[in-house]
């Protein structure tokens, strides 16, 4: 639905802290579901783990806050806006990400009143559910 150049056309992100790649579904300020292929080249991987290379948990959380912005800024009002991370509650840890991998991400709005709102994530690898967090975002 969405590739690479129109996500970032949505959100301010570049290389190498963009994290993901490609947008399949979305009910635009209610659901996405997104792709971040992982690659041994990540960056990240050079010191996390260099005998073991798995992706942090904290940037798994950020694909899925990056791509619940992309579901966010897409509603007309908050089109040419950023959206900031909040808070993260309810982060939960369940599998590696490892080079190879595609995570999926699934994104849905819980709640949005004015610029603030919540929404409940997924990242899966194969259908397994990897991690999983309640996100809190502010439109600015």
């Amino acid at each position: 639905m969405l590739d690479i150049k129109d996500i970032m056309k949505i959100i301010p992100h570049r290389s190498p802290f963009l994290l993901v790649d490609r947008i399949e579904e979305m009910e635009e300020g209610k659901r996405i579901v997104g792709k971040k292929c992982v690659t041994y080249n990540e960056p990240f991987f050079a010191g996390h783990f260099p005998q073991e290379p798995v992706m942090p948990g904290v940037l798994i959380i950020e694909a899925l806050a990056q791509t619940g912005a992309v579901c966010a800024l897409s509603a007309e009002e908050y089109q040419g806006k950023i959206a900031f991370l909040g808070g993260v509650n309810k982060a939960k840890f369940r599998g590696k990400v490892v080079p190879g991998d595609v995570l999926s991400l699934e994104v849905e709005m819980i709640k949005v009143k004015g610029p603030v709102g919540v929404a409940k994530g997924t990242a899966k690898v194969d259908g397994k559910m990897v991690a999983s967090a309640e996100i809190t975002f502010m439109i600015g």
